[in-house]
This record gives structure tokens, C-alpha cells and sequence, in this order.
């Protein structure tokens, strides 16, 4: 393996890790190269520096001068117009690792020198690795570090998770030309349902002037994003076509896409159809929240990975007129088992193209589960999250979304038959998500669940501060 660390200057925020023509230079180099980009490692930020910090696996596609050479290329390509290398520059380029192969010439040391000094290398390095040392190469990185416990010891001494919200250090996602920092504040997604059988406000907000006066309500009460959903995914809801749900939600996108209260927001789309997802992206939405994680259209993550936005990966069994079927409501362990299922559909999607760092993950409450079990996903998000980390840690880093939002199982505990007398257990239940580690809330309610997010982000301030 090839280990090589990008990084990427956020002065334009996402622009430059996402559409900028340099951006573009380098990967069209990569795609005329022979070169196979195997995995990649979160995004990482530090107030403390102008640069994107990310590592990926390029396999061994060239002997170590020609990578050299190759990457040496690559640099003045992207600082010709100031001419100045030592200078700074969009985008620079080291390999931290060629196999294991060590190298110590006067212009490559293998592996780079202030690999372990540095947390901004270390970080994106593990989210990479994983816990697989099962193989050869891997484990001679490990034994490169000088440390008995591999490079987690390494890491783990620098800091470790705790260096999460210290000297600026987080990981982000870009998105819409900013850089979402979802590690130490939770965002709040409003929903609105454009569709007249929705459990909760089905029928509430057809018209285009309805919806535009609900999502301002939610933004001036907080919400960060605007989920956009035409189709109903309550059990039993009848089914549309993607042209009978475009003709619905983008009248409506569009008129939300242009609200000057929109800026600096950001516009969802809920959605199982690839086709929907295109259309709404081209219109402006800019992520797409996929209940079915790419099981109800096999074009999803294909279409998701050519757009380049980040995507919303939901579990769920069956679709939504069987997914509370008996069948699908047996489980061994229901969080190591949503851990497992929702795991292997995000390892299809990253096997299409879209990248762990711009993956978020959902749980998928009240979606093929009965009472006990939404208990047990609420209360075991840390356990849904250890059991991702035994095979990927990037992805078990990746933003968690939850949505008990008004949902039934709240009005079976509490004797609320009614959706919208709901809201207080709501907020209980989004409480003791955020607490367990849930970066997003999707919920209908925004004025009181934003309350309920500022304390909890209030409290999970204090207990990093005292953990020092």
C-alpha cells in the first residue's frame, strides 16, 4: 500500500476539497494515471491552519521514485502560477508509506519522519487503518512507529480522540462551499413533508406558499437543514413513481432553494430514487437522505458518487410496506446487527465512488424495529459505533443521524396516539441520542429540540473539559 496525505488549503472552504479547478486538475490526473485510489480517511480541520488534512491508500502503482517524481509533478502543476515552491500552495502532497519498504535517500524518507508528531497526520491515518492488522504491510506500520501497541499506542499518546475540539483540530465534511464541522456541535435538520399521507404533517404543506412559510419558521428557530421529503415512507404508504415524486418536491425546492433566509443552510432531499436524487442536486439540494442506504435502487450510490455530495445512509429491512414484517424484526443483537447490515451497505457505497468522509450514517429508528428495539438503538449508539470501528474506523467516525421524531413507538411508551402530542418525548429522545453521540436530529419540532441540542452540546463541552 501506498499511503499518501493530502492536504488542502480551506481559505474557499469546501470549494477547494470539492469543485475548484485545481481540485479538478488533480483528479483528472488521477483518472489518466495508473492509479487505483483503495480507501480514504476522514476530513480533517484545524483552526490553526489553512490546510484540509486527509490520507488514502493508492495501492502499489509505481516504484517509490517514480511516485516521487509523480507527486513532485503534481506540486508544481498546482503552484505554477506563483512559481514559488517553497510558497504555499493548494495542495501538497507526502508518502507516509510505500508497503514496507523503508526508504532514506537525500530526497524521500520512507516512511515520513513527523508521521508521529503530528496529530493532523495521525488522526486521518487512523481513521484509515482500521483494526485490521491482518496483513503483512500493515502490521510492519505498526512496527515502524517504535511503539509495542502499533500506531494506536502512537496516536492514543498524542491525544487521541480527546485532541477532538482542542487547538481547532475536528473532523468535517464539505459541503456547499463550507466546511460542516459536525464534532462538536449538533445540527438540527427541520422536516418538511410535501406529501398528504406523511404520519405526522401529511397534507399540511402541498402548496408552495405553505412550505416556504414552514421551512422560515424553522430557520428562524434553528434549523441548520432543510430535509425536502415527497414520499411517504410510513408503513403502508402508497408508492410513487420518481416522476410522480419530482412533480411534487421540486416546485418546492426550488422556491425554498431561493429564499434569501436559506444562506449559509443547507437543503436535504429524502429519497430511495437515484433519478430524484439527480434532479434534486441539480436544482440545489445539496445532500441526499436515502432511507434504504442504496437497497431500493441499485443506480443510488453510482448517481450519489458522480455528484459528489455527502449522503445520508439509512437502515432499514425491506421497504417500507414490509419492513415491519416478522421477519424483519428479528434480531440477534439489534445493534450489533444494524452495526453489521448498515456497515456492508456503506461499503457498497465506497466501493461506488462515495468516499467515507462524506458519509453520514442513520441508525434508522422506528424503520424495521418495534418498541424494545428503538429503545436499544437510542440507548447503544456507542455500541453501534465500537462495532463499526472492528472493521472500519473512518466509518464508525462518520456523523450519526437520528429520527425519533413524533414516532409511534414514543406514543406507545408515553399513551400519545396523536403525532404531534409527541413533542415532549421527543425531546427526551433526542436528548439521550445527542448524549450518546448523535451529531444530527431530524426532527419536526425545532424551537424545543433546539433547546434540548444547546444544552446537551452545553454539557458534552463541559465533559471534555473536565476530562482533561
Amino acid at each position: 500500500m501506498n499511503i499518501i496525505k493530502q492536504l488542502q488549503p480551506i481559505k474557499q472552504g469546501a470549494r477547494a476539497a470539492k469543485d475548484s479547478c485545481k481540485g479538478d486538475f488533480f483528479t483528472r490526473l488521477l483518472e489518466h494515471l495508473p492509479i487505483k485510489v483503495l480507501n480514504l480517511s476522514s476530513s480533517w480541520g484545524s483552526t490553526h491552519s489553512v490546510y484540509l488534512y486527509g490520507i488514502c491508500d493508492m495501492g502499489l502503482w509505481l516504484h517509490t521514485g517514480v511516485s516521487s517524481n509523480f507527486i513532485m509533478i503534481v506540486r508544481w502543476k498546482l503552484t505554477v502560477k506563483s512559481r514559488k515552491w517553497y510558497g504555499p500552495r493548494p495542495i501538497d502532497l507526502d508518502i507516509l508509506f510505500y508497503g514496507s519498504q523503508t526508504v532514506n535517500t537525500d530526497t524521500l524518507t520512507i516512511p515520513h519522519e513527523r508521521i508521529w508528531e503530528r496529530p493532523f497526520v495521525m488522526g486521518p491515518l487512523i481513521d484509515l487503518l482500521g483494526f485490521d492488522a491482518d496483513n503483512d504491510t500493515m502490521k510492519s506500520w505498526h512496527q515502524l512507529s517504535r511503539h509495542s501497541g502499533g500506531l494506536f499506542e502512537a496516536w492514543e499518546k498524542l491525544g487521541g480522540e480527546s485532541l477532538i475540539g482542542k487547538d481547532g483540530m475536528k473532523r468535517v465534511l464539505p459541503v456547499a462551499n463550507q466546511l460542516w464541522n459536525c464534532s462538536t456541535k449538533t445540527s438540527i435538520m427541520g422536516i418538511l413533508n410535501v406529501t398528504p399521507d406523511s404520519f405526522s404533517d401529511g397534507g399540511k404543506f402541498l402548496s408552495v406558499e405553505s412550505a416556504v412559510s414552514q421551512v422560515r419558521s424553522m430557520l428562524t428557530e434553528g434549523a441548520d437543514i432543510i430535509d425536502l421529503g415527497a414520499q411517504s415512507t410510513q408503513p403502508m404508504a402508497s408508492k410513487l413513481s420518481p416522476e410522480q415524486e419530482l412533480d411534487r418536491l421540486i416546485p418546492v425546492l426550488e422556491a425554498v432553494k431561493n429564499m434569501p433566509e436559506m444562506e449559509g443552510k443547507l437543503i436535504s432531499v429524502d429519497t430511495f430514487y437515484s433519478q430524484v436524487a439527480l434532479e434534486a442536486v441539480n436544482k440545489g439540494a445539496h445532500l441526499v437522505n436515502d432511507v434504504s442506504a442504496g437497497q431500493l435502487d441499485s443506480d443510488m450510490h453510482n448517481v450519489v458518487a458522480a455528484l459528489k455530495i455527502p449522503y445520508i445512509a439509512m437502515h432499514m429491512r425491506g421497504d417500507p410496506s414490509t419492513m415491519q414484517n416478522h421477519e424483519n424484526l428479528a434480531y440477534d443483537n439489534v445493534c450489533v446487527d444494524v452495526a453489521s447490515e448498515l456497515y456492508m451497505h456503506v461499503k457498497d457505497a465506497e466501493l461506488s465512488g462515495i468516499p467515507a468522509w462524506r458519509i453520514i450514517i442513520d441508525p434508522g429508528i422506528g424503520f424495521s424495529k418495534n418498541t424494545e428495539q428503538n429503545l436499544d438503538i437510542l440507548m447503544g449508539l456507542p455500541a453501534i459505533q465500537s462495532e463499526i470501528a472492528r472493521r472500519s474506523v473512518a466509518v464508525s467516525h462518520a456523523p450519526i443521524l437520528i429520527g425519533p421524531s413524533r414516532k409511534r413507538f414514543l406514543g406507545e411508551i408515553c399513551g400519545q396516539p396523536t403525532a404531534d402530542q409527541r413533542d415532549p418525548a421527543t425531546i427526551a429522545a433526542i436528548t439521550a441520542g445527542v448524549m450518546g453521540g448523535a451529531n444530527i436530529v431530524r426532527v419536526h419540532n425545532v424551537r424545543d429540540n433546539r433547546d434540548a441540542v444547546k444544552l446537551c452540546d452545553a454539557m458534552l463541552q463541559r465533559r471534555r473539559r473536565n476530562s482533561v
